[in-house]
């Protein structure tokens, strides 16, 4: 399956060359990140200055969904596609999820944003937070990408290595004396060392070792996922911040003023497109729920061509990112396959406002349809569908539960919702696989 992948890159791409116009790009996608969190979206509590900025610099989407959960989102994100065309409806229930036999489950044989840019002699570069398919050495490589420094879980050190803070299950290991793999070896670290720290920095220097051609980054943050520890005080040197996820939230967006500040000084910032949206909706308030608190997340972006200052109001998703960097970069998409995303630039660019004319989440069984007024919610095993009216609110205030009303342009939008949904293909179990609910009905897979 990867080999027909590659095949496909050299068929349309047999002498990968970069535009000299073509802009590099930083793909920051935040953990556990909804868009209530940030100042720029209305939060009053957190100090967030540093992504205010790149948005007042930038645009700021009002409505960006992801998928609710880690799995499904990243692999929409890689590969432009909803679940039902990349096989991963969902994350931890195996009923939603491709068998490990199939192709499809390893990211390593789908098309990603890193395979699309390496056709424009891209540099590609992840760091962060991986937990997907793959083994070492080659794993992250696997998915179109040159160089790596990743958050490693046991299964992901080389073999025979032991780190010695894996407690919590690992996920602590992101961050004090975090467990890192770095292009296949492991990584010493200490335990005065910060994980989030260490993948800043190695952003930077990719970005400095390849400034004499376009590059890419996917930079996977592990904040503010669980648990929320001590962070470092940037005002006191040694000190730390205290263990809540504010502090948590609070040293993100201090790592991303040093990001900007470090492209700045290497005179990067000028070509570098900042795209920085987040995976689900915020731990404990969203994340995991097949509601609008559980899709939506911040979508900033900042860069050459991007209109500053510009607060959209064009509903957009997940998918959309991939195609949007086949148009900065001048890449072609392969034919071979289906993409459901459209391409962002348009918008950013100021040439128009509107851009697609509904966006789609997805979790399990559990789907979403949003446009710029109305909203669908079907939860998880057929248990029932909410319709709403959202009027002008993007951020879930004011909303008017209107799934019983009889209102004719009530009745007119939901038989729009209808037919978009009677296009997409619907989400079922696996065959032969239950979903673990007592309720749930086994339904063959068309």
């Amino acid at each position: 399956m990867r080999f027909i992948c590659l095949l496909g890159l050299i068929v349309f791409a047999l002498h990968p060359s970069a535009d000299a116009s073509a802009p590099n790009v930083i793909l920051i996608l935040a953990d556990d990140l909804g868009a209530k969190e940030l100042g720029c979206y209305g939060n009053t509590k957190h100090r967030t200055p540093n992504l205010d900025r790149m948005a007042a610099e930038g645009m700021r989407f009002e409505t960006f969904y992801a998928n609710p959960l880690c799995t499904p989102t990243r692999m929409a994100l890689m590969t432009g596609q909803y679940g039902f065309h990349n096989g991963y409806l969902g994350m931890s229930n195996p009923a939603f999820v491709p068998d490990k036999s199939r192709p499809e489950s390893q990211i390593g044989n789908q098309f990603t944003h890193a395979d699309l840019l390496k056709t424009k002699g891209y540099a590609t570069g992840m760091a962060g937070k991986w937990q997907l398919s793959g083994t070492l050495p080659t794993l992250v490589r696997d998915a179109g990408f040159d160089e790596y420094r990743m958050w490693a879980y046991n299964h992901n050190l080389p073999e025979g290595v032991k780190h010695p803070a894996h407690e919590n299950g690992g996920n602590a290991s992101r961050y004090w004396h975090p467990s890192i793999v770095e292009n296949g070896k492991y990584l010493s670290t200490r335990p005065e060392d910060y994980g989030p720290d260490l993948f800043n920095d190695w952003v930077l220097d990719f970005a400095k070792r390849h400034r004499s051609e376009p590059f890419f980054v996917y930079y996977t943050s592990v904040l503010t996922h669980s648990p929320h520890l001590e962070t470092p005080d940037p005002e006191s040197p040694g000190a730390r911040k205290p263990a809540t996820f504010q502090s948590n939230l609070e040293y993100l967006d201090h790592l991303m003023g040093k990001l900007l500040e470090g492209l700045a000084r290497e005179k990067l910032d000028q070509n570098t497109l900042v795209i920085f949206i987040g995976d689900n909706g915020t731990g404990g308030a969203g994340k995991g729920t097949v509601t609008e608190l559980g899709a939506r997340t911040p979508c900033i972006v900042r860069g050459p061509g991007v209109k500053a200052g510009v607060v959209s109001r064009a509903v957009a998703d997940l998918t959309d990112i991939l195609p949007t960097l086949a148009e900065v970069s001048g890449a072609q998409l392969p034919k071979d396959r289906p993409f459901d995303g459209h391409s962002l630039w348009p918008v950013l660019s100021g040439k128009q406002t509107k851009h697609r004319d509904w966006i789609y989440s997805h979790l399990d069984d559990g789907r979403l349809v949003r446009d710029e007024r109305w909203l669908l919610q079907i939860a998880p095993g057929n248990k029932g569908q909410t319709f709403f009216d959202c009027g002008q609110s993007r951020d879930g205030t004011g909303y008017r539960d209107v799934t019983a009303s009889s209102e004719p342009e009530v009745v007119a939008a939901r038989e729009r919702f209808a037919q978009i949904l009677s296009k997409l293909p619907e989400p079922v179990p696996r065959e032969g696989v239950g979903t673990g609910r007592k309720s749930a009905k086994k339904k063959k897979r068309e």
